[in-house]
């Protein structure tokens, strides 16, 4: 039985770019060795012979929004039938993975039974297939971090939990804002470990652009991520990657510091993981950002 399950609805083949870098992707993740099984999610044009390329295995039925978008709660659903593995992860098809992953799975799984692994990735340009011979990851971090940077701490690309968690997840679209936040906020809500693993993980994100977008712009104001944070619970309940409960630094979870501005964001969500409550949320947001939430109102963003 392997340890991990990773599992993605990657986009059509039909990009010469696209279908490059998803190409890098999953043969970074079959790179792992045999503790990782890999599964392809969705009907998307190339997707059937990328995963019969690879050996992996390739799921097609996966439910999607009237715009044919595929369903995370669906991806999750399917991940978990189709496996025996303890772990579970959720990765976007054009992220690298490096043997960090296994590690900090192991690390984790022996001391909890519920958790949630996140973390900020490494952006980097690549146009040319990648080699995954001895020596690999070693190599594509200093390449990384010679070339690429750090992606600001917002969105996760990548969502290792045991297999046993999230069974009960909205119907939220994949490649859309808001699934993300859903998670970690979700695990906060429950009060299990929402761990930020960029310390311990890295992973590399290949940078690309938006052509399979409608316009060809991001996504952050497409229809489907406003219906995503509405199934999400609304705006307050859009938490990132500052809002874990704990860090892992060389393989032992910390507490993030207590700054001044963990301290009142911990204040504002206490209403949402503690007492469960969307109204006292929103009253101790206008609470503490009059202003803001006084504009967002006459907005209606709230």
């Amino acid at each position: 039985m392997s340890l991990m399950t990773i599992f993605t609805a990657p986009k059509p083949f039909t990009d010469p770019h696209i279908a490059l870098i998803q190409h890098n992707a999953i043969r970074s993740w079959l790179a792992l060795g045999d503790e990782v099984e890999v599964i392809l999610l969705g009907e998307e044009e190339g997707l059937a012979e990328a995963a019969a390329l690879y050996g992996v295995k390739h799921l097609p039925q996966v439910a999607r929004t009237a715009s044919g978008t595929p369903l995370v709660s669906s991806m999750f659903a399917l991940a978990r039938e189709h496996s025996t593995s303890p772990l579970l992860c959720c990765v976007n098809a054009d992220i690298l993975l490096t043997p960090d992953l296994l590690t900090v799975g192991r690390v984790m799984l022996e001391k909890h039974s519920r958790f949630l692994v996140v973390g900020q990735r490494w952006d980097l340009d690549v146009h040319e297939p990648l080699e995954f011979t001895a020596g690999w990851a070693g190599r594509l971090r200093q390449r990384a971090q010679q070339e690429g940077k750090l992606h600001k701490a917002t969105g996760s690309d990548y969502f290792l939990f045991p297999r046993g968690c999230f069974s009960d997840m909205p119907a939220l679209a994949i490649g859309r804002a808001g699934w993300d936040n859903w998670m970690i906020y979700s695990g906060r809500a429950q009060h299990f470990p929402v761990v930020d693993a960029t310390h311990d993980l890295f992973i590399v994100h290949q940078n690309h652009d938006y052509r399979h977008l409608p316009g060809g712009q991001p996504h952050y104001k497409h229809p489907e991520t406003l219906e995503n944070i509405r199934l999400a619970g609304g705006r307050r309940a859009i938490f990132e990657l500052p809002d874990v409960s704990y860090r892992l630094v060389n393989g032992k979870l910390v507490r993030p510091p207590l700054t001044r501005e963990r301290f009142w964001r911990e204040v504002e969500i206490f209403p949402l993981v503690t007492l469960h409550s969307y109204p006292l949320a929103l009253a101790m947001y206008f609470l503490l950002h009059p202003r803001k939430a006084y504009r967002e109102y006459r907005e209606g963003r709230l």
